[in-house]
């Protein structure tokens, strides 16, 4: 077995949200195949007795699992699940240095690592494994999906391509070669520059409260959650954001190559009003559009919700949905 580095974990409460009383919580650890020790918070359902369903949940991107993640792996711990919500390599309470970097490789590894995890764990029934990614993680749920023959059940949920917003900027308004070369440069000459000083700078988070009137409404929608009611010390999108440079490689390594191919079921959320629908409608699309693996697929649009509605509004998060769906697939 191999050795995980020693964590500082939070033994106390620190989430965002109110502990259940229905669930027995835990921290956990476990190693990716870079070697990168990383942090969970497991939940298992009271009294639960053999081996049980499992789904590894992270997201979003840049949040921690003190943050909407935990609150999707309680609740479904609550449904009879046993869950883990994870801190990504680099970030949160998990390993990895430089802190704050972000990779399309890494991360997908990152939830790999999750099912290596479950899959060993003596509560788990190794072939009755899921997993949830909630925004930036949407994307990396879907392309860990494509990957791993182990998963037999995926729910993206509000999802982000990061490989997309990267490269092309928001609603692909930077998509051409001449916008993705400028920022290309701008990002190498700072690598430069920082290499030479020895640290990295940060890009920052979210807009301090309160937001200008005249931002858009994503932008508030964002700056509400994360430096407001569900602000936390260790979240990056609620303090001083990702390094500059930690998300270069998503300009040039898209993810999603081979989404058609996913034989396991998919569920896929989003909200009809959120600024990024357009994100999981392209991928819905471009994941059934030439694919013999269609019937286990499924696009959910809820009326009126807007992106954060799905980190943590539990009157428009479709937990029953969720639950109907892994109890259907993870049998």
């Amino acid at each position: 077995m191999m050795k995980t580095a020693e964590l500082k974990l939070t033994q106390e409460w620190d989430k965002t949200f109110p502990k259940s009383d229905k669930v027995d919580h835990s921290k956990v650890t476990f190693i990716n195949r870079y070697g990168i020790t990383l942090a969970a918070d497991m939940y298992v359902p009271k009294d639960a007795e053999g081996k049980l369903p499992a789904i590894a949940v992270c997201g979003p991107f840049g949040a921690v699992k003190e943050q909407c993640s935990g609150l999707y792996a309680q609740t479904m711990a609550e449904r009879g699940f046993l869950t883990i919500a994870f801190d990504p390599s680099f970030t949160g309470e998990s390993g990895g240095t430089p802190r704050y970097m972000a990779s399309p490789d890494i991360n997908t590894e990152d939830f790999q690592a999750a099912v290596d995890f479950l899959s060993n764990c003596d509560r788990v029934d190794p072939d009755r494994i899921g997993i949830i990614g909630i925004c930036g993680w949407g994307g990396m749920a879907l392309n860990v999906a494509a990957l791993d023959t182990r998963i037999k059940a995926t729910v993206a949920s509000t999802m982000y391509d990061m490989t997309r917003v990267n490269a092309n900027g928001y609603f692909d308004s930077e998509d051409s070669e001449a916008q993705r070369y400028e920022k290309k440069a701008a990002l190498n000459s700072l690598r430069t520059t920082e290499y030479a000083k020895g640290a990295y700078s940060r890009g920052g988070g979210c807009v301090e409260l309160p937001v200008p009137d005249d931002m858009p409404f994503f932008v508030k929608d964002y700056s509400a959650y994360y430096k407001g009611r569900a602000y936390h010390a260790r979240s990056l999108n609620s303090n001083e954001g990702w390094n500059s440079v930690g998300c270069l490689s998503f300009m040039n390594q898209p993810i999603l190559k081979y989404s058609s191919e996913i034989r396991s079921a998919v569920l896929v959320i989003h909200g009809e009003k959120a600024h990024s629908c357009y994100f999981s409608k392209d991928a819905f699309k471009d994941m059934t559009a030439d694919s013999k693996y269609t019937d286990n697929k499924e696009l959910m649009i809820i009326p009126d919700a807007v992106h954060t509605d799905l980190y943590d509004n539990l009157d428009v998060i479709p937990f029953d949905k969720m639950v109907d769906f892994f109890n259907e697939y993870l049998k």
